[in-house]
């Protein structure tokens, strides 16, 4: 039997874990596998508030779990869309990425419509009713409450490390086994490969395949296997992250948006995610354009309070990824794999790719190494610069020139190459299911690095579309009114935008279908019946539907 050593716990060592067992081992039915997590006690976890993408339902429910025993387990409330303020102009103004949108057939032009209108109705709004249900606080479920099953695709927010205490729970109760150690040492063999660990328990533990969950240290795949990381730092300059928390006993707002908000700042920008308990929020920065004191400070002024009255930490953390994520029989997941800011919630999710790429590509024999580790690399190198792409674009198109970070982040060498070829296209063309083919655009050539190393592909990189589709970078180019200027110049001769005759009757039927997000939490959850607190500066009361 095969046996799989999972370093470092967490929401990626634990997400691997059960996923691992539920997928291969048909939850300790069918064991097929051996799984052990080690688990260093000394080392903290992070937690600073998570939000995840739809993705995570088919993970839970391949680990078998009940979504309200998981809502109530992890402090969870729904998601259904981002978001975004203050990024095209400084003003207050905002656009969302919901994740359901209505399409006029099988040939939609909305976006190519649009565009050549007036714009007087954001461009989601007349494509989804996502968001006018986000902004009124309602949430995606109807009143039977099915799990995992909704009118509006939603994602959650909840606690990252009582979403780990959740699965050690699950996992361990189904046949993965938990050992609590510090590894002292990792022994190889002569061909490279990862033989056994040390501990500080004066045990041993052998394996066939190890899983590096240790986050940045990457104590396997960069210290014992030696694989360099791949710096980002060049199109995505936020490398730190201040944090804090607000508990609704003295904060709550009166309601628990059920949507990510993320409001650009002077170098950077600051999530705000609310649970069933409280309102994480973190100031992602560059330190290059702001110190730590001062973020700390613009941080709790965006909540309004002094900063004697709350306290703050700093999580700091460097954007890429490793050049494999592979390599002998060892595989890294999480952070140990890479890390991009977490501006359209990609953190789990990218744990989750790691444990059903595994699973889909399990070695079971000694000799499948080599050929399932370039597929596997190919895969996660592909995901990972499709999500570099997606956020430089977030920032390249801002108008913002107020502060030295906004002005630096629009200059051509900041952006991606991939991204301007993307672009350049799109300016001639709306985006289209069919530009997620290849991106061999025209007048544009993508260079190979030759490594020799048969686990990487040499070839240039592809955007599969596999997490954002055309119609994901139509939410962000027109929210950032991409080409708006070229159309201003038609003036009053643009007809008057249009909601889609679907949208407006999804809209007409939500307040007798979908409860008031904060309601379906306390009669579905218990969520506690809070009293209003005290509100974060600038709060604007949402529209009621």
């Amino acid at each position: 039997m095969r046996r799989v050593v999972i370093v470092g716990g967490g929401s990626a060592g634990w997400i691997m874990a059960a996923y691992l067992n539920g997928a291969i081992n048909a939850r300790g039915r069918d064991k097929k596998i051996d799984i052990t997590l080690v688990e260093s006690p000394d080392v903290p976890r992070i937690s600073v508030g998570e939000a995840t993408v739809p993705s995570i339902h088919h993970v839970l429910e391949v680990i078998g779990i009940d979504e309200k025993e998981f809502m109530r387990e992890t402090d969870a409330s729904f998601k259904q869309s981002i978001k975004y303020v203050n990024w095209l102009e400084n003003n207050g103004s905002g656009y969302h990425h919901p994740f359901n949108r209505a399409t006029l057939g099988p040939i939609d032009n909305s976006g190519a419509n649009w565009m050549v209108s007036r714009r007087d109705i954001p461009f989601m709004e007349t494509v989804s009713a996502q968001t006018l249900i986000a902004e009124a606080c309602r949430g995606p479920k109807t009143g039977d409450g099915r799990p995992f099953v909704a009118p509006m695709k939603y994602a959650y927010h909840f606690d990252a490390q009582q979403f780990a205490d959740y699965l050690t729970k699950i996992a361990t109760a189904t046949g993965v086994t938990h050992v609590r150690a510090n590894v002292t040492k990792v022994n190889t063999g002569e061909n490279g490969l990862i033989r056994s660990l040390d501990l500080d328990t004066n045990d041993q533990l052998e394996g066939d395949i190890f899983v590096d969950c240790t986050g940045f240290k990457a104590l396997l795949m960069e210290k014992t296997m030696g694989v360099p990381f791949e710096d980002f730092s060049q199109w995505l300059f936020c490398n730190q992250a201040v944090v804090a928390q607000f508990g609704y006993e003295d904060y709550f707002p009166g309601v628990v948006r059920p949507y990510t908000t993320a409001t650009a700042m002077s170098a950077g920008w600051i999530w705000d995610t609310p649970t069933q308990t409280r309102r994480a929020i973190g100031y992602v920065h560059a330190t290059d354009f702001i110190s730590t004191d001062d973020a700390a400070r613009e941080l709790l002024a965006y909540q309004g309070v002094d900063e004697n009255k709350a306290d703050t930490r700093i999580v700091k953390f460097k954007v890429g990824k490793r050049q494999k994520a592979w390599a002998g029989n060892c595989i890294a997941a999480g952070l140990a794999s890479g890390f991009i800011e977490p501006l359209e919630s990609t953190g789990i999710y990218l744990a989750e790719l790691a444990a059903v790429l595994l699973a889909e590509h399990f070695p079971y024999r000694d000799e499948d190494l080599e050929p399932l580790a370039f597929r596997f690399n190919r895969v996660v190198s592909n995901r990972y610069y499709e999500i570099l792409d997606f956020i430089n674009m977030h920032y390249c198109l801002t108008r913002r020139t107020d502060t030295e970070f906004w002005q630096a982040v629009q200059r051509p060498e900041h952006i991606t190459d991939r991204l301007k070829a993307k672009l350049e296209h799109w300016r001639m063309k709306p985006p289209s299911m069919s530009d997620f083919q290849d991106q061999a655009f025209s007048g544009f050539t993508y260079g190979e690095t030759i490594t020799g190393d048969p686990e990487i592909d040499t070839r240039a990189p592809v955007d599969t579309g596999g997490l954002w589709n055309h119609q994901s970078y139509e939410a962000i180019l027109y929210g950032m009114d991409f080409r708006g200027s070229e159309f201003e110049t038609m003036g009053d001769d643009r007809p008057k935008s249009h909601m889609l005759e679907v949208v407006s009757n999804i809209l007409r039927a939500a307040p007798s279908r979908l409860s008031p997000h904060h309601s379906w939490l306390h009669h579905n959850l218990g969520m506690k019946a809070w009293p209003l607190g005290q509100r974060p500066a600038g709060w604007v009361e949402r529209p009621h539907l």
